[in-house]
C-alpha cells in the first residue's frame, strides 16, 4: 500500500502543472473517393428466350 501512494506522488510530481488541448487552424478535411461500378449478367434460358421474342409485349 505504502509502495503505491509513494509511486503515485512521485508520478503527479514528474508531471507538467498545465496542459493544453487547441483545434487545430484549418478545418479537417476527409476525401473519400469512392467508386462503386456494378456488373449486371442475365442468362437466359433458350425456350424462355424464344417466348419473350414471340409475345414481345408480354413485359
Amino acid at each position: 500500500m505504502m509502495r503505491t501512494i509513494v509511486f503515485l506522488v512521485t508520478t503527479a510530481a514528474a508531471l507538467p502543472g498545465c496542459i493544453n488541448v487547441s483545434a487545430p487552424d484549418k478545418p479537417i478535411e476527409i476525401n473519400l473517393n469512392i467508386n462503386v461500378t456494378q456488373e449486371v449478367v442475365y442468362r437466359l434460358d433458350g425456350e424462355a428466350k424464344s417466348l419473350i421474342q414471340q409475345n414481345p409485349g408480354i413485359f
